[in-house]
Formats: structure tokens, C-alpha cells, sequence
């Protein structure tokens, strides 16, 4: 099986190895990628760090003895629900830019960051929150994120290529809901809702990658792998346990994938089209991809070959169902 993905959506509850599955991806060679994952060499959307600058912005504007925007504390979910589909219209334009080789250069990173999460809110429904703040209140509240906002910003740019052609992008998110809540999930919680918020752009090539872990599982690697010093990393972040228990005590993958109708799919409506995402579940409840964290040249065979073999057949699956689609 020849065929190569196009977009890679890779979703599972916090902490359950999605980023060691993109570390240990990278290590391997153009070739060995095709030919095992029928991944093309990757580029990288995800909306981690558009939650992370949201919490910065909170940060900041607590600061300035003023209301928070997106969440009521740093250890609290988020305050408006729609803010999920905030993060997902954030990925749409992303997308979009990549496609199109738009590189953002505007006056201020900050300033563009704070727009967009207006703009984004807006498609939503959610309430924009940053055109109608005074003048001088923006300004500070820019000037305090300016050189967060400009990483993110270089960061975004810089994984934009000349072309997509060749390339597979993977875009990494994850969603849930309430602990020992109902399915399916009630938007705007979970995969059905968020799924449904991507451009028909994205679903009209999208394929998924599932890690699958339990989410007692996802707390505990949630604990584990928290370096309060590197907040903003992608491999160190810590979710707070009430975001967990709140917004990820439970996912809606496993009820997507049997209420389908076609085997190995996921069923997502929208706008009066219907698109069946082909999707592979990597079954991570034993845990396969912590080793993948530390140094490269301790990682032992025997934990290599069991994560490449889980790894394929999760690709496998997704690609056949991919090649029934077309």
C-alpha cells in the first residue's frame, strides 16, 4: 500500500504519547515513514500553544486588576465551552495559510494574536473580547505579550513550506468531557463537535491517528511528565486536575468509532455533507511511548519494536480505510 496521507489529525486525552509518537516519527527516516506509516516528511499544526497564550493572556490582564477573558484561575477549565471551537478555527486558518504561503509580518505579534481571538471567537459564537478594550489597556496588555506572541508567531511561519506537496501535516489536538459523563458528548465538548468545526478543506483530506489510553491513565502520565518550569512546552506541560476531571475525565472516540456505520471510520456532518475520516487507534493502555522522552541512545529494542509494531498496525488499519474512501 503505496498511498500517503495528506492530513493527519492526531488526537487522545492529555498525556497519553501523542508528541512521543511525533518525536519517535522523526527520528525515522523519509523512507522508513513511507513505507511503515505512509507518512510523507511532516509539517506541524497544533492548538497547545494557543491554550497556553490564552492562559498568558488571563496572566496578564490579572495583573492589570482586570477580568480574565478565557479562564475564571490558572487551575480552571475554561469559562466559555466555545472557546474549543475558538482553538479549532485557530487551526482552520492555519491550515489555510500553510496551503497558501501566508506568512504573517504584522506590526505586532501580540496585537495580530489578541485580533485573531476575536475574529475566531466570533465564527463560534463565543463574544469577542479584545477590540472594545481601552486604548491604553491594550496597549499594555500587548506590550506584556509581545515577545510570547512573536515565538508564536516565528513558530507558526517557520513550519510553513514552500510546498505541500510531499508532506503530510499533522495537526494535534485534544478533547473530552466530564468525568463519567454520557455519550455522545454535548457540544461543544468532545471529537464530534470539534471535528465538525474544521474547514472542508481539512476534512476532505483528513485521516486520523488515535492514541488510545484510558483516562485514569492520562491523569497519571498528566502528573508525571509536569515540569512547572516549562509551562509552555509541548512534552512538559501539565494540564491542572480540575481541566482534567472537567474538560478530559472522558473522550468520545471509542462511541465515534462504533456508532459510524462504516468500520474504521468517523462519522462528521456538516453543513448537509457528510465525510467519513478513516481512522487508526494506537492502543497505548500499556504504556509504549514514555521511553521515547529520554535519551535516544538508551532506548532499549525491546521498547522500540513494540511501539513501531503498534504504531503500524494502528496506520494500517487507517490507510485501508482510507484507500475505501477513495
Amino acid at each position: 500500500m503505496s498511498q500517503t496521507l495528506d492530513v493527519l489529525l492526531l488526537l487522545a486525552l492529555p498525556a497519553s504519547g501523542k508528541s512521543e509518537v511525533r518525536r519517535y516519527l522523526a527520528h525515522l527516516s523519509p523512507e522508513k515513514c513511507r513505507d511503515d506509516f505512509h507518512m510523507n516528511p511532516t509539517v506541524q499544526l497544533d492548538d497547545y500553544p494557543y491554550v497556553h497564550m490564552m492562559r498568558r493572556v488571563d496572566q496578564e490582564l490579572r495583573k492589570l486588576k482586570e477580568q480574565s477573558v478565557f479562564f475564571d484561575a490558572d487551575d480552571q477549565p475554561m469559562r466559555d465551552p466555545l472557546d474549543w471551537g475558538t482553538l479549532i478555527e485557530l487551526l482552520n486558518e492555519d491550515y489555510d495559510d500553510m496551503v497558501h504561503k501566508r506568512r504573517a509580518a504584522p506590526r505586532s505579534a501580540a496585537g495580530w494574536l489578541l485580533d485573531r481571538y476575536d475574529a475566531c471567537r466570533a465564527k463560534v459564537g463565543a463574544k469577542p473580547a479584545f477590540k472594545a478594550l481601552p486604548a491604553a489597556l491594550r496597549g499594555s496588555l500587548s506590550d506584556a505579550l509581545e515577545k510570547e506572541a512573536a515565538k508564536l508567531l516565528k513558530d507558526k511561519n517557520d513550519e510553513i513550506p514552500d510546498s505541500l506537496e510531499g508532506k503530510t501535516v499533522v495537526m494535534e489536538c485534544a478533547r473530552g468531557g466530564k468525568d463519567k459523563a454520557s455519550m455522545p458528548l454535548k457540544a461543544p465538548y468532545g471529537y464530534l463537535y470539534s471535528l465538525a468545526q474544521l474547514s472542508s478543506a481539512i476534512l476532505e483530506r483528513a485521516s486520523i491517528l488515535y492514541v488510545w489510553v484510558t483516562p485514569e491513565e492520562s491523569r497519571r502520565k498528566n502528573t508525571e511528565r509536569t515540569d512547572p518550569n516549562d509551562p509552555g512546552s509541548i512534552l512538559n506541560h501539565g494540564v491542572p486536575m480540575a481541566v482534567m476531571l472537567g474538560d478530559y475525565g472522558c473522550d468520545d472516540m471509542d462511541w465515534l468509532i462504533q456508532n459510524s456505520g462504516r468500520p474504521d471510520t468517523v462519522k462528521i456532518e456538516k453543513q448537509g455533507k457528510t465525510w467519513y475520516l478513516p481512522v487508526g487507534r494506537f492502543d497505548n493502555r500499556k504504556d509504549k511511548t514514555t521511553f521515547v522522552r529520554g535519551d535516544k541512545a538508551k532506548w532499549k529494542k525491546e521498547d522500540v519494536q513494540a511501539l513501531h509494531a503498534g504504531l503500524a498496525d494502528a496506520f494500517d488499519r487507517l490507510a485501508k480505510a482510507n484507500q475505501a474512501r477513495k
